[in-house]
């Protein structure tokens, strides 16, 4: 109410007010008042009436002084003293200094001092005109007088008000603070029914929601033994009958020493599976459905493009045209499996899985009713192509069956909402779709190696390995970076691993088998096959004992068609083709040796110009020189422990003839000594031969090299004979170079040096024909081993002569 401006609104406008106007007396000369005149009209009437003349002093007026007419001056210091004088004539005089004391504000003292303080009034001054100007001199400042009265009444008022406002919240204060006193026990008593509420309706909600568990049973028995029940599951209710019960039975378990928690449980179960029961049935019904309209329609055209479309998009997109049923049957795999197929490990997951496998079984069914039009004209197809040429229908059967099985694996995905992809664990979807043998699942390859291997079994082993190779460089060694895989480059992958490793390989290693077996271990070899002709056209390999030849193709053939881990690491072929090829060349040694001893005749059935440790050192230095090339380290047995693979050869040599070169005060270890110089320059038919300790374990050399070791070891095995086939040939040559010079006792005068040089020089010239550090090595090792020889002869000689 105090902002109200209203209570001051009668307080007239005293703004700018014009002061009266009238004809200046001639005799007075004081200023018009600025005072506000009165707003009565009989007091400015009174008001305009002339007031009487002032008499004031001159010398204190504030009029400017009257113009004189100066005289005009002649030159400029007459100028100077001219405004001088006028300076000084009008300068103001100096004024009397007034006392503050004597100062009186007259216009500003009541009506009551103004009488006192005013001076007498002279003779002819009127009283009325002399109140009246007072009236109006102090007008304006009575006006604030009466405001500041008026606002001190208020403040007044409104301190009085506020003072009892004060009294009545003290008095309020006390009242309160009095009744909490008195009902501080009451307080208590209302907290702790509070407490017991709240304690009791959170035990009301627990028992009601536990009991929605047990409640639940009546409801959902009605609703899945009812006649339509079949109907549930294309609508959207049936995902909330399975996560309802999904959350009953986990309940049930979870309490099991409720009341009737196990009855109860056994009941819910029940009633899950009949609730997938009914899924299946379904699911089947639909399928069933759509199957008929889809094979119907795929019989009756010819067009591969017409029952692609029909095979694949026209089957799925009436498959998922069925409401909710194609939702709920996802809903249902996907609580067995996850996105990728893997197992789940909910409560119920074994259920799930269950019905989910029941369903692939239904699903493959329908489609291997639909799609066996197709996969007869396929495999009718292949037959006919490969009776031109099997690779190449092979080739294309390949690519048509991983293009078919990746159109399975989107439709798949689409239906079912999983995409299994490998897995080894035997509960995965992976494994469900991989048993079907039938029909391409985009997880079972078993269709594509059947078939395959029916075209490829009348063929050679050559088709096999370009087959096998050819899957290899194409599929599982791919030109582009992973990150920019396609999905079907992916898929084409994973098949491609899957049908080698699984089917392919195993296929190629039988053939592999029985090619060594024909070839090698049960080769017929004609007599001329044992005589070591010249070498031709500067192949080392010309003049080779033939399962030699072979067994280096084999090697060839199988490391193009195989990945390199599959060669290096323990590989049944390898060690097959290895360990049967030192069987031939021992057999074939063997004969030689035989033939060459009982011969009365030196041009005996072709065997004469062939030397037994030559031979044998010929064809294992061809077969370990390939094992080198080729990067295969580890030729053992599947019983043998795993090496290394693929040693450097120059640093695996420099070992061995090391090793060698530390006993030169043995006979044999000073021969091999110099021959070891010939890993160096041998080129591709000295290669390194592996281990550290090469005559550890043989006293006085290498007696008995290449006897026992590890039999699985087939690497060791033609180490061992080759090491001693070099150094029984070094030490034969050597003594019969001896012999020839006359050196050895008893035997003066013996062939002619020159004639077994001659012989000699033949003979390595013929076997290692185009390579002449070959040559130039072994004879060099020759001659070091008998100079040897002859050094340990004289100094036997010399200790029986001081005997």
């Amino acid at each position: 109410m105090y902002e109200d401006s209203s209570w001051y609104s009668f307080v007239p406008e005293l703004q700018h007010q014009q002061p009266a106007s009238g004809p200046r007396s001639s005799g007075h000369r004081r200023k018009q008042s600025l005072l506000q005149q009165p707003n009565n009209p009989a007091d400015a009437a009174d008001a305009a009436k002339p007031l009487p003349p002032l008499f004031e002093d001159k010398e204190d007026s504030n009029w400017p002084p009257e113009p004189t007419l100066s005289r005009r001056v002649k030159s400029y210091s007459d100028l100077y003293d001219l405004i001088k004088t006028q300076l000084s004539s009008h300068a103001p005089g100096k004024k009397r200094k007034r006392k503050r004391s004597a100062r009186s504000w007259e216009a500003l003292a009541f009506p009551g001092s103004v009488t006192v303080s005013l001076p007498a009034e002279e003779d002819g001054f009127d009283d009325a005109v002399d109140k009246e100007l007072l009236r109006a001199s102090q007008q304006e400042y009575l006006l604030y007088h009466d405001e500041l009265a008026m606002t001190e009444r208020h403040l007044g008022t409104l301190i009085a008000d506020t003072n009892s406002a004060l009294k009545t919240l003290e008095s309020l204060c006390q009242s309160f603070r009095a009744v909490d006193e008195q009902t501080s026990s009451f307080q208590v008593q209302c907290d702790g029914l509070l407490t017991e509420k709240t304690r009791l309706e959170a035990l009301a909600e627990s028992v009601g929601r536990d009991l929605q568990y047990y409640t639940y049973l009546d409801s959902a028995t009605r609703r899945l033994t009812a006649p339509g029940a079949g109907r549930l599951v294309e609508g959207g209710s049936f995902a909330e009958i399975l996560s309802t019960l999904d959350s009953c039975i986990e309940f049930m378990t979870q309490h099991s020493s409720y009341r009737d928690a196990e009855s109860y449980l056994a009941r819910y179960q029940a009633l899950l599976t009949k609730a997938l029961h009914l899924l299946e049935v379904g699911f089947v019904n639909h399928l069933n459905k759509v199957s008929a309209e889809i094979s119907r329609q795929i019989a009756a055209t010819q067009s591969e493009s017409a029952r692609h479309a029909l095979a694949y998009g026209r089957f799925e997109e009436m498959v998922l045209e069925s409401y909710s049923l194609i939702p709920n049957l996802q809903t249902v795999v996907r609580n067995a499996y996850d996105q990728d197929g893997q197992p789940s490990s909910a409560l119920n997951a074994d259920i799930y899985a269950n019905t989910a496998i029941n369903l692939f079984h239904s699903y493959w069914a329908a489609r291997e009713r639909d799609l066996k039009t197709v996969f007869q004209h396929d495999l009718d197809v292949l037959r006919a192509e490969a009776k031109e040429s099997i690779e190449t229908a092979s080739r294309n059967f390949v690519k048509q069956c991983f293009e078919r099985s990746y159109n399975e694996a989107s439709l798949f995905k689409s239906i079912f909402s999983i995409d299994a992809h490998y897995s080894a664990e035997p509960n995965s979807a992976f494994a469900a779709l991989k048993s079907q043998r039938a029909v391409l699942t985009g997880a079972n390859v078993a269709p594509i190696a059947t078939n395959l291997q029916l075209v490829l079994q009348s063929s050679d082993l050559e088709t096999i390995c370009n087959l096998v190779g050819w899957i290899s460089h194409e599929y599982l060694l791919p030109e582009y970076e992973e990150d920019n895989e396609t999905p079907f480059a992916g898929r084409c992958r994973e098949l491609a691993a899957r049908l080698l490793a699984e089917h392919l390989w195993t296929f190629t290693d039988a053939f592999f088998e029985a090619e060594i077996a024909k070839s090698i271990t049960k080769a017929v070899m004609p007599p001329d096959a044992f005589q070591i002709g010249p070498v031709t056209n500067g192949d080392a390999a010309s003049n080779a004992f033939p399962p030699i030849k072979r067994a280096l193709e084999l090697l060839v053939l199988f490391d193009q068609s195989m990945p390199k881990e599959r060669c290096q690491r323990n590989s049944p072929v390898i060690f097959k083709i290895i360990k049967e090829s030192i069987a031939s060349v021992q057999r074939a040694e063997a004969r030689i040796r035989s033939v060459t001893t009982t011969s009365t005749s030196k041009t005996n059935a072709g065997y004469s110009n062939t030397d037994p440790d030559l031979f044998t050192v010929k064809n294992l230095l061809l077969l370990k020189n390939e094992l080198l090339t080729l990067e295969i380290g580890d030729v053992r047995g599947a019983g043998g422990a795993g090496a290394g693979a693929g040693a450097d050869g120059a640093s695996v040599s420099s070992r061995v003839w090391d090793a060698v070169l530390h006993r030169p005060q043995d006979l044999i270890g000073g021969l091999l000594s110099s021959f070891g110089n010939l890993g160096y320059g041998l080129g591709a038919y000295m290669p390194s031969i592996p281990g550290s300790s090469l005559w550890a374990g043989t006293p006085g050399g290498v007696v008995g090299a290449g006897q026992g070791g590890d039999s699985n070891d087939a690497g060791e095995q033609l180490d061992g004979l080759l090491r001693q086939s070099i150094v029984a040939f070094t030490r034969r040559w050597a003594g019969l170079l001896n012999e020839a010079r006359g050196v050895v006792a008893g035997k003066l005068g013996g062939k002619n040096v020159g004639k077994v040089e001659r012989e000699l020089d033949e003979m390595l010239e013929r076997v290692f024909g185009g390579q002449p550090e070959v040559v130039g090595k072994l004879k060099e090792a020759i001659q070091i081993e008998a100079e040897a020889f002859v050094r340990a002869a004289g100094e036997k000689r010399i200790h029986v002569t001081r005997v």
